[in-house]
This record gives structure tokens, sequence and C-alpha cells, in this order.
């Protein structure tokens, strides 16, 4: 072979299937040879990885941008905490008027516009601002958008689309969602769901529907018995959406899907009954996959306030559990920013009074994984990279682009020192919100590398307080064509 641009050497490897001690080698954007044992080819820049890991970059497939500033902001300084972490393709799931439009804390319903109109401004904006590449998981808020399918996937590459549940009912969102209006949610019903999924249905793969499964029409019920009851302890926000609420409304749709012939994905899977429910929607002959996060992963029902909630350490457990064997498919930061401090945010025991979400998921996505998955020996290398790289690529319509380390493989590469620990500070944190609910948590195992397309955007220096950026943006929009993956 001729000399490559970049050499990968003297580390593992981790390719599907098997861990391998060799080499890699880089030329433009792609991934040109992977080779264990034998001469490895010269190149003008080697680097040497001292027995470390080598992954590929994580494809994360559930961001959110837009709901407390511009999304042009978010770009510049999300995607940077992204990049330094090991992420190297972000999934965006926007509600249309956060596509790029100047930041309105309120919307009207006739800011809720077609995607046609406005899917421009998000790529330019990602294209001029974004250190990682991303794609676009369009949120349907009202038929004319599931009416909008399939020229959305005939002109702009995109192929998947999501619901979230909890924000269906009008009277509902428009007492329990603070920001319904920023995100331009005024109702919609099981009509609007049962065209998208005939519509994504008629596409073929890698078309797929993913939802928020959340009853919330019930979980005000639960919610006004513990304010009656005088009770706002942080437990209370998971005791108010019971483990039904969200397997419920799995049980319901994963049926819809079937009869629509639509593949489905479960964002948030975080109760053993939810698990349940969709190995019984696969039994019956639904395509349907899970998704769960680092923070369902790590954090209790004591910890925060979230949607959906954090539950307790026995549900953890049984979540590895169904990660590892498979029965839970991918893994998905579901990150978002904040606008203010925690001081801010937060009423210490008052789960009523403290806000909604925290930020800096995605910076804490791949290492939670090599501390709380590997190196605890909950699931291994392989399966980390089959979850945080592969399967979402696949899934989403990705591979073998992303999520693998293969030639002809997009150039998204990460160097893991599974040895270094790291206690967490918010210092390290480069989201704009500032801190981290990880602070303070020692953690074992940690990206130091990560290359986009073949160039090196962050580097983590031994004894470096967080890794640096060493390059100008340049990521870039991924459309998905029809029938370029399969659906299991």
């Amino acid at each position: 072979m001729a000399q490559v641009e970049v050499l990968f050497e003297n580390g593992k490897i981790v390719t599907p299937g098997k861990v391998i001690e060799g080499f890699v080698a880089v030329n433009g954007e792609k991934i040109v040879a992977v080779g264990q044992g034998g001469i490895a080819p010269e190149a003008r820049k080697v680097i040497d990885l001292k027995g470390r890991l080598l992954i590929p970059g994580v494809v994360d497939p559930e961001v959110h941008f837009g709901s407390h500033r511009w999304v042009g902001d978010e770009f510049d300084s999300e995607t940077r905490g992204a990049a330094a972490y090991g992420i190297t393709t972000w999934g965006f799931m926007q509600p249309s008027p956060n596509m790029g439009q100047p930041y309105k804390a309120e919307k009207s319903e006739e800011e809720v516009v077609p995607y046609g109109d406005v899917f421009h401004l998000f790529k330019e904006l990602g294209e001029s601002r974004s250190m990682v590449d991303f794609f676009l998981t369009p949120k349907i808020l009202k038929d004319e958008h599931a009416l909008e399918i399939p020229t959305l996937a005939r002109d702009f590459g995109l192929t998947s689309f999501k619901y979230q549940l909890h924000l269906m009912s009008p009277e509902r969102t428009a007492r329990f969602w603070p920001n319904r209006k920023s995100q331009g949610y005024f109702g919609y019903d099981d009509g609007t769901i049962y065209l998208g999924l005939e519509a994504v249905a008629k596409l073929g793969p890698p078309a797929i529907v993913c939802m928020h499964c959340e009853n919330w029409e019930i979980a005000r019920l639960f919610e006004e018995r513990l304010i009656r009851a005088g009770r706002k302890e942080y437990r209370c926000w998971n005791q108010r959406s019971p483990h039904f609420c969200e397997a419920g409304h799995v049980r319901t749709y994963a049926y819809y899907a079937r009869i629509a012939k639509c593949p489905l994905y479960v964002q948030h899977t975080t109760t053993p009954e939810t698990i349940e429910e969709i190995t019984r929607a696969r039994a019956e002959g639904g395509i349907v996959y899970s998704q769960t996060g680092p923070h369902y992963l790590s954090l209790t029902e004591d910890a925060w306030r979230i949607n959906v909630p954090l539950r307790s350490q026995e549900t953890i457990e049984i979540l590895w559990q169904a990660l590892a064997d498979g029965r839970i498919d991918a893994v998905g930061s579901d990150h978002t920013n904040a606008n203010k401090s925690r001081k801010e945010m937060e009423v210490p025991g008052d789960i009523w009074a403290t806000n909604t979400g925290f930020p800096s998921r995605g910076e804490a996505a791949l290492p939670v994984m090599l501390n709380d998955g590997v190196n605890r020996g909950r699931i291994s290398l392989a399966r980390l990279v089959q979850v945080c790289c592969e399967n979402p690529a696949r899934i989403f319509g990705l591979y073998p682009k992303k999520g693998v380390i293969a030639p002809g493989s997009d150039a998204d590469l990460v160097v893991v020192d599974l040895d270094r620990k790291v206690t967490v500070t918010n210092d390290m944190v480069y989201s704009s919100a500032g801190w981290t609910l990880w602070e303070g948590k020692e953690m074992k195992g940690w990206p130091v590398l990560t290359m986009l397309r073949g160039k090196v955007v962050a580097e983590w220096a031994e004894g470096a307080r967080r890794p640096k950026i060493v390059s100008n943006p340049f990521g870039r929009y991924q459309p998905r064509s029809l029938g370029s993956s399969g659906h299991r």
C-alpha cells in the first residue's frame, strides 16, 4: 500500500465481533485499511495508541436544541462538548419552530410551519458551526407534518420521525409542560400518529418512527395525589409517572405500528415492564427497537427530575442486563442544554419547584458507558460499540458509513484510555450551562482523542483538566437514503 495520511498503531482495535491488536490506516476522510499483524503502511502522521483502545466515533441518535436559546448558539457550544468526549455524529430531534429561526420563548400555532420551509436553516447553521456530523429527526406536531413525510424523505434525506406522546393532549400539555410554547406543541391525537406510521411504512427501510412513551394524562392523577399528601422529595417525580405509564404506551403504539407495518424506535426505555412489552411486540411480529440513556444507567430517582423519570437502583441493574443481552438495542444521550445555573434550577428537597431536565448529558454519555459499563463488568467492549456506535448507525440508515471501523467507512475514530481516572468537575464541561449532574463522581475510562472524517478534532493531554478542541467546525449534514439498510 502507498503512503497514507494517518496511521493508528500499537493498540487494540474494536472491530465488529472482536477486538484485535493491529493498525488502522486513514486517507482523506476514509478508513482505507484495518490490519492485524503484518506490515503497516508508511504514514505522514503516526498516532501511537500505546496499548489503548480505538473505537468508532459514537453515533448518538437523540439530541435536542433550541428550548432555551437560539439553535445557532447551541451548535457553537454543545457540539464542542460532544466532540471532546467521543461523539462524532449527533441525531437532532427538532420541532419545526426550532430549526434556526430567531429564538422566541413562546411560539404561536402559526409558527409550527412545514419542515420543508425551514430545513435549509438547520442544515446551514449546522454546516457552519457544528464540530460533529449530524442528521435530523423531525418531530411531528400536526397532521400536515405527517403528510409531509414522503417529500422530506425524497428531498432532504429525512427518514426518521418522532412523536412525543406525553405532549399529545392540548389541555394536559398546557398544564404540565412549561416549555410547550417554545417547542411548538399545541396538541394532536392518535390520528396524527397513525398518519405518520402509514407514511413511514410506505417508505421502507431505513425509515422509522421514534416515540417518547409516557402517559401524562394518567401521570397527572398521581402528581395531584402526591401534592395533596404534602410529598415533595425528589423520588416523587418517579412516583408521579409509574412504570405502567411508559409500558402501557409501548403496548398500545407498538400494536398500532405493527398494524401499519411501520418500524418503531422506543426511546427512554427505563422500566422492566417496558422491556417486557417490547419483547412481546417483537414476538408478535413487530419491528421494535429500544433505546436507553446514560442517565438512566447511572442516576437514581433521588438525583433530579426529567421526562421520562430517573428510576431506582434496582431498575438500573435490570437496564444494564437488558442492554448486555440485546433486549435494549441502543444508547442515546437525550442531550439538552439549560439556560440557568444549577443553583437557579434547583430547589433542594422540593421536586415541584425544581426545574425539569439537566445539561451535559452528551458529554457524560461515553464516560458513563466506559466507567459504569465496561469497567464494572456490566457490558463488554464489543457490546459497548454495538449499542453506542453500530446499532444507532444501522437503525438510522448511516451504516456502514458511520458506526464501524472498516475499510471504506468514515474515519470517525476515538482513542479510549480505559485506565484513566478522573473526578468530574464542572470546569470540564463545554456545554454553555456550565454544570453537570455527575460532578464529584470519579470515573475510570475516558476518550482521549477524537477524529472526525480523518481530522483530529479533540485531544486530552495527560494532566489537563479536560480535552482540548484542536479544529475549527466542519460538521456535515448526513442525509439518509431509502433502501440503504434494513430492519430486523
